[in-house]
């Protein structure tokens, strides 16, 4: 378009150079003045454009986000129009893709809505969003811009349990003990009736002549349990044919698992040898156990970038990670297979006074081994080849 007009303004000034006619020389003047003109305005115009993009940076797995962007013009010229096109990840993609004209008027604003879809767990860029702008009758050609992305991180799907078949010295609550070794007689968070067989020394006198029978004081437990999750996202580790599909029902199991735990307001932490991508080390530190809504945050924030890698072996990442675990822990392991060499650790594991809960997901041969194995070393083994299969845990 702009080189047919320029060469327009040739043609019409070499005619006019010809016919020496003032009239068409005033034309040529006329058209030339309103291409530099629209030239001039329309950059102008654009570098006072200020973009504002405006979502929540995070969501959950279903959820629709709202995305926001706020066009503000600066400058006391109004931009005729302004054509908005942002990239967004395909995953995310709503049903049309996001490529609007508008109109702003001096010092004015215009706000753009479009809605994307949780549909998959991930770290995503929400942008760049490209800006082009030009003249009223399009005869100067686009001026165009392009902005910064934003970021939108995707918590993996949390199945919603409302019960787990693990021992009771797991999540469920902190390890009981009669020895006064295991309490605090310094932090008393509850009284009962006397029963027999409780010392005298717990006995609350006071309460116990205001109420008229003997009441016991319980002391909160100076050992507190605490659990953590590893996660094996080695490739090896899963079948070909059902690797995509296995490491993502592993990661929902990992994010189910640690939200149930956190409900319950226990402690669980995150070990994993799978790497992400958007960080400078790519591996994953151990993410300590801790309690609280918090802390869940920031297991779902890894779970949300993890990717699977030919990375260490479920058991290398075992031998070198129990001896950072205390006595006690319930260590909940979800990985694709499960060998000699890793019933090897776990045996260690338990001598070494970590409990075990062993998560198979996928494609799993040898089921029946596997059970005779951890049946024999006495800890539970669960399968699961698809997400309905959690089914056994929410009902």
């Amino acid at each position: 378009m702009l080189d047919d007009y320029i060469i327009f303004l040739v043609i019409l000034f070499i005619v006019a150079g010809m016919v020496r006619d003032d009239f068409v020389f005033t034309i040529v003047y006329l058209f030339a003045g309103v291409y530099i003109l629209g030239r001039v305005w329309s950059a102008r115009g654009l570098k006072a454009i200020r973009l504002h993009r405006n979502f929540v940076s995070r969501a959950f797995y279903g959820e629709e986000i709202q995305v926001k962007v706020d066009v503000e013009n600066a400058s006391l010229l109004p931009v005729v129009w302004l054509r908005l096109r942002e990239a967004l990840p395909v995953d995310l993609l709503p049903s049309g893709l996001f490529d609007q004209v508008v109109s702003v008027g001096p010092k004015g604003r215009a706000c753009i809505e479009y809605t994307l879809q949780a549909r998959k767990r991930g770290y995503y860029p929400v942008g760049p969003l490209f800006v082009s702008s030009g003249d009223l009758l399009g005869i100067s050609g686009e001026q165009k811009r392009e902005g910064l992305p934003d970021y939108l991180t995707i918590y993996p799907k949390i199945i919603p349990f409302t019960r787990l078949e693990l021992p009771s010295h797991s999540p469920l609550g902190t390890l009981r003990h009669n020895l006064p070794i295991f309490e605090d007689p310094t932090r008393v968070v509850s009284k009962r009736d006397y029963q027999v067989g409780d010392s005298l020394r717990r006995v609350d006198w006071k309460s116990s002549a205001a109420l008229g029978r003997l009441q016991v004081k319980q002391f909160e437990p100076s050992i507190a349990l605490e659990t953590s999750i590893l996660l094996s996202l080695n490739n090896a580790e899963y079948d070909l044919h059902t690797r995509f599909d296995a490491t993502e029902l592993a990661i929902v199991v990992a994010a189910s698992v640690a939200s149930w735990i956190t409900g319950q307001k226990q402690t669980v932490g995150l070990l994993t040898n799978g790497v992400d991508p958007q960080a400078q080390e790519p591996r994953i530190r151990p993410i300590p156990p801790r309690k609280g809504r918090g802390h869940l945050m920031r297991i779902l924030d890894t779970l949300a970038r993890i990717q699977p890698a030919e990375t260490i072996s479920t058991e290398e990442l075992l031998r070198q990670e129990k001896v950072h675990l205390s006595w006690g822990t319930t260590l909940i392991i979800v990985a694709g297979q499960a060998g000699e060499a890793l019933f090897d650790q776990l045996f260690q594991a338990r001598r070494a006074g970590l409990n075990i809960v062993l998560i198979l997901v996928g494609a799993i041969p040898n089921t029946s081994d596997i059970r005779r194995r951890a049946d024999t070393f006495g800890f539970p083994v669960y399968f699961f080849s698809h997400e309905r299969d959690l089914d056994v845990w929410r009902r």
